[in-house]
């Protein structure tokens, strides 16, 4: 039968359940390939909300997400991925690849002659043997239909030695390195082992995945694999640090389906067994399809859409929350590191990334899993001295510019989160401003900290110096708010005035594009840098001319070692999200402020795929012209995002993008850390959120289209509401916000500025 007839039929069976079960059917609209090529990186195959089990293609060991698009080979299928991530790639462990044939060979690649994916499920057809591969997963288990074709031999590499990422120079930077792999064959239906993998984006310490993989067919016969040579009558290869695998044939007769459960540990190939028997005890493919489906109805289902939204905003829309909730990964009972009952997460990736939007959206809609990984966060602090930036492989490894675990801290506090230890969350954030990492600068902890805290910025020469007095900056702001908050009126003064140290690198005379006054690089003697030294080069030391418009990175220095980090002076000298009032000042007053901005989007300034400029579209709120903010993001999505396989404008980073789109279509966006949202123009006319206290908030508009694209008034719960932000609170209490739209800007939201500090 043609795939597309198993497709349709496949299709109609899973929309009836989903109708019968819950009554909703939000889940069909998303769509795993948006943002999948280009520069999106998104992980296209199966997961959990969450999940810790990711299995998918990988098309050679290059891309970070495992998956490119046809005509690229396939390699096999691995079942630990990541999503929408830059830098090099993680994970690609415990490979499988199906296929027919003598038991002689390691490479199997093969192509796709088609391919079919939708949430929770992948599919594909390979031309060369025509076996069929379909997918679903657990939250720790993956689970394989393959069906071979009638009288070929049915044959499966099991290759725990794969791997993504892999350089042949030893310790190449961001390069995964194999460490170990081990593999036995347990028994005619079950085949064990692990794979021991260091370092990948993060530069991380080694980390072990172990499986256990079950059939439902016996092995009819097999070879074992190790260091180059088969071995056909030894069923296990202990591990040496050579690579291993297995290559198994369950014979050409009895039924053409094989399935295939393999689950993952971090724990023991013991514990992988465990996660079989407890979360998958059956051989039933559509009942794991729908317990996953059922999953992320449960979730996509709290915010849901007017019926008139188009098919491709609900597309838009809901795959954002889908993408949003992919990671970080809930890793809780399958710590290696230290044992407790306590949340454990991993894969943050990062949160330099994520603070800004994703972390919020998990906080609106689901907020007790946002306390489950925080306190995962304090948890790690506790045991290794510091909370995660940038963590994966059950590692702290990546910083990027200031110790963001504050602004996730300091949103989690002023939104009243509840089961969170804020003494203790206050310590930790004061350990990250107070204690030099101590050679560790990349890892975690803040980069250039003695300096900072002697010169209030960190100077140039110290790398990413200038993002990283930015972000320190706001990160001392989150202190003061939950020192605040706690009654310690002593912290709150100090980390209040050290908040302000970003305006010790704001060079006031200086002019560029029509604008005045931009962060600019200044040495530790306080002297301005007009021209700084081009590489790395101890003996020659060429210098060029530092302006706000360029990147700083030639393709022979490390792009890790500049002044500003994947970004212009231009983006970051409007990244300030808690001084806006006092940058609209030093920009010269609301009219030059108002200007600056126009230059900064009419001349394509603008980064929409790089997160430091993820708020300044809403910078117009400050100066009482939201309707500008309004215009200027519609037209951003309207350029930059669909629901095309290229529909994300830069890297996903863990749904930050994502979540960037999913806020601005509710007409609303989060400034992190700080209790409010500010109101824009709603790309749908009705937005319902199902709140977790069982209450529900509704923004309604009236007369929108695309003419009627400003707010003329507003009603909160049926009084008079003028300003162009909402409390977290008012959203929490449920109600009902309702924006009449006109033709033309009005004096809405005008007078009343979002806060000030």
């Amino acid at each position: 039968m043609k795939l597309q007839i198993n497709i349709l039929i496949f299709s109609a069976i899973t929309l009836l359940f989903a109708l019968n079960s819950n009554g909703q059917n939000v889940h069909q609209y998303v769509d795993p390939m948006i943002g999948s090529e280009g520069v999106g990186r998104v992980f296209i195959g199966p997961s959990c909300p969450y999940g810790m089990v990711k299995p998918s293609p990988d098309c050679t060991s290059s891309p970070n997400s495992g998956w490119l698009p046809m005509p690229k080979e396939v390699t096999g299928f691995s079942q630990v991925h990541v999503s929408g991530t830059g830098g090099g790639p993680k994970y690609g462990n415990i490979q499988i690849m199906p296929f027919s044939g003598a038991l002689d060979k390691m490479d199997q690649t093969s192509f796709r002659a088609e391919e079919n994916v939708k949430l929770g499920y992948y599919e594909t057809v390979f031309k060369e043997n025509n076996i069929k591969t379909e997918i679903t997963t657990g939250e720790k288990v993956s689970f394989y239909r393959i069906t071979y074709p009638k009288n070929k031999s049915k044959e499966l590499k099991i290759d725990p030695g794969f791997f993504l990422g892999e350089e042949k120079i030893p310790d190449a930077r961001e390069a995964q390195q194999f460490v170990g792999s081990q593999i036995e064959i347990v028994s005619d239906t079950e085949v064990r082992g692990y794979s021991r993998i260091r370092g990948g984006w993060n530069n991380g310490r080694a980390y072990t995945v172990y499986f256990w993989a079950v059939f439902d067919q016996p092995i009819a016969r097999y070879v074992t694999f190790k260091d180059g040579k088969f071995y056909s009558n030894q069923k296990a290869h202990f591990d040496s640090g050579k690579k291993t695998a297995a290559l198994l044939s369950f014979g050409n007769s009895g039924k053409e389906e094989l399935n295939v459960k393999i689950g993952i540990s971090f724990l023991s190939e013991l514990k992988a067994k465990n996660n079989i028997e407890v979360e998958i005890p059956h051989w039933n493919f559509n009942a794991v399809l729908a317990a996953l489906e059922n999953k992320w109805e449960d979730l996509l289902s709290r915010i849901k859409l007017s019926d008139d939204t188009s098919a491709e905003y609900r597309k838009m829309f809901y795959t954002g929350l889908y993408h949003t909730m992919i990671m970080p990964v809930d890793r809780t009972g399958e710590n290696p590191l230290w044992t407790n009952d306590e949340p454990y997460y991993d894969d943050f990736y990062t949160i330099w990334d994520t603070f800004r939007t994703s972390s919020p959206l998990i906080t609106l809609i689901d907020s007790k899993r946002k306390v489950d990984i925080i306190n995962a966060m304090l948890n790690i602090y506790k045991r290794e001295g510091y909370m995660p930036e940038g963590r994966s492989g059950n590692d702290n490894g990546r910083t990027q510019g200031g110790s963001n675990a504050e602004v996730v801290i300091a949103d989690a506090f002023v939104k009243n989160l509840k089961g969170i230890d804020y003494e203790l969350a206050l310590q930790a954030m004061i350990k990250d401003a107070t204690v030099p990492p101590g050679g560790n600068e990349e890892r975690e902890g803040r980069g250039g900290l003695l300096d900072y805290l002697k010169l209030g910025y960190v100077p140039y020469g110290t790398d990413r110096a200038g993002n990283r007095t930015i972000d320190y900056s706001y990160n001392d702001y989150n202190i003061a708010t939950v020192a605040k908050g706690l009654g310690k009126t002593e912290l709150y003064n100090q980390y209040m005035k050290q908040a302000e140290s970003w305006q010790n690198l704001w060079r006031a005379d200086y002019e560029n594009n029509g604008a005045k006054g931009f962060i600019m690089p200044k040495d530790k003697d306080g002297n301005w840098l007009d021209d700084v030294v081009f590489g790395e080069s101890k003996i020659q030391k060429p210098t060029f001319k530092y302006t706000p418009v360029i990147i700083e990175s030639p393709w022979y220095v490390c792009h890790w070692c500049v002044f500003f980090y994947e970004g212009t002076s231009w983006e970051y000298s409007f990244s300030l999200p808690h001084d806006i009032p006092e940058l609209v000042k030093k920009s010269g007053g609301e009219k030059a402020f108002e200007n600056r901005l126009d230059i900064f989007f009419d001349n394509n300034l603008f980064n929409v795929a790089n997160e430091p400029s993820f708020l300044t579209p809403c910078l117009y709120h400050w100066i009482g012209k939201p309707y500008l903010s309004s215009d200027r993001i519609r037209t951003i999505i309207k350029n930059n995002f669909n629901t095309s396989r290229e529909g994300l404008p830069g890297n996903d980073d863990s749904g930050a993008m994502s979540s960037w789109l999913a806020f601005h279509m509710m007409g609303l966006y989060p400034n992190a850390g700080q209790p409010y949202y500010l109101i824009n123009t709603p790309l749908i006319k009705e937005t319902v959120m199902k709140l977790e206290n069982g209450k529900s908030f509704k923004i309604t508009t009236k007369k929108m289209s695309d003419k009627n694209r400003y707010i003329k008034t507003a009603l909160l719960n049926g009084k008079p509401y003028n300003k162009a932000w909402i409390l977290h609170e008012d959203i929490n209490n449920g109600g009902e916000l309702i924006l009449e739209m006109d033709s033309k800007p009005s004096a809405w939201g005008t007078t009343i500025l979002p806060p000030a500090k």
